[in-house]
C-alpha cells in the first residue's frame, strides 16, 4: 500500500509539473501552452470519439508486433550461436558489439533503398533495433548453464533433443524473456520515428500530421497516447512473463 500510494504520488507531481511548465511558465508560448495535460486529455477525447485513432493504433501494434517476431527469431539463433560456440563468439564478438552500437534509425535510408516506403522498411528498423537484446540475453542465459546437468543428463542416456527440451530451455527462459520485454521497450522507442519516413499511417504518422495541421494539442494528445500504450505493453508483457516462469519453474 505504501509503495502504490509513493507511485501514485510521484505520478500526481510530474503531471502538476507538467501543467505548471505549459500553462504557467510557458503561458505566452503559441505552442507549448496548447500542450497541458487537460489539451492533451481533450485531444484524445476529440479523436477518439471520432475513431480516427484506432486504425492508427492497429497498424502501429501490428508493425510492432512483425518486427519484434522477426527479431525473436534470429535473436535467440545468433544468441544460441554466440552462447554455444566459443570460436563464434570470439571471432564475432567485435562485429556483434560494432552493429549493436549503430543507431537503428541510421539504417532508416537502406531501409527505404531496399523496401521502398510503407510498412515493410519500417518492420526492418524495428527488428535491427530489437533483436540484440534478445541475442545477448540468449547467449547469457547459456553461457550459464551449469555444464554438470547436461554431463549428468548424458550419463543417463538422454537424447541431444531431449538435454534441449529439459535443461537448456527451461535455463534459458528467462533470460529470452528478459530480453523480448529489453526489446520491446527498444522496439516501441524506435517505432514512432521509423513511422515518420513517407507512411501515411500509424502514431508517428499521427504526430507529423498533428504538426503540418499546427494542431499542438493533438500533438500533446498523441505523445501521450504513446507514453501509455508503451506502458501498458511493458506492464502487460512483465507481468506475463512472470506468470509463464512460475507456471513452467
Amino acid at each position: 500500500m505504501k509503495s502504490l500510494l509513493l507511485r501514485l504520488t510521484t505520478t500526481a507531481g510530474f503531471v502538476a509539473l507538467w501543467w505548471w511548465a505549459t500553462d504557467v511558465l510557458s503561458a505566452e508560448s503559441p505552442i507549448l501552452s496548447n500542450m497541458s495535460p487537460l489539451d492533451a486529455l481533450t485531444a484524445l477525447e476529440r479523436v477518439f470519439a471520432a475513431g480516427s485513432i484506432w486504425g492508427s493504433i492497429g497498424v502501429t501494434i501490428e508493425r510492432l508486433g512483425l518486427g519484434l517476431a522477426i527479431a525473436a527469431v534470429f535473436g535467440v539463433a545468433i544468441g544460441w550461436l554466440l552462447g554455444t560456440l566459443r570460436q563464434v563468439e570470439q571471432s564475432a564478438s567485435i562485429v556483434v558489439q560494432f552493429l549493436r552500437m549503430v543507431s537503428p534509425l541510421s539504417w532508416a535510408p537502406v531501409a527505404i533503398v531496399l523496401f521502398g516506403i510503407g510498412t515493410a522498411p519500417v518492420v526492418f528498423l524495428i527488428a535491427i533495433a530489437a533483436v540484440w537484446p534478445i541475442a545477448l540475453n540468449t547467449s547469457a542465459g547459456i553461457k550459464a548453464l551449469d555444464p554438470n546437468w547436461t554431463l549428468l543428463a548424458r550419463s543417463l542416456g538422454a537424447s541431444r533433443l531431449e538435454i534441449i527440451r529439459t535443461i537448456v530451455v527451461p535455463g534459458v527462459r528467462a533470460h529470452v524473456l528478459t530480453g523480448l520485454r529489453l526489446a520491446l521497450g527498444v522496439a516501441w522507442i524506435v517505432l514512432v520515428p521509423a513511422e515518420m519516413l513517407g507512411v501515411d499511417s500509424g502514431l508517428g504518422y499521427e504526430i507529423l500530421s498533428a504538426r503540418d495541421m499546427i494542431d499542438y494539442q493533438l500533438l500533446a494528445g498523441v505523445m501521450l497516447l504513446i507514453g501509455l500504450l508503451g506502458f501498458a505493453m511493458d506492464w502487460v508483457a512483465q507481468t506475463a512473463f512472470k506468470r509463464w516462469a512460475a507456471a513452467t519453474a
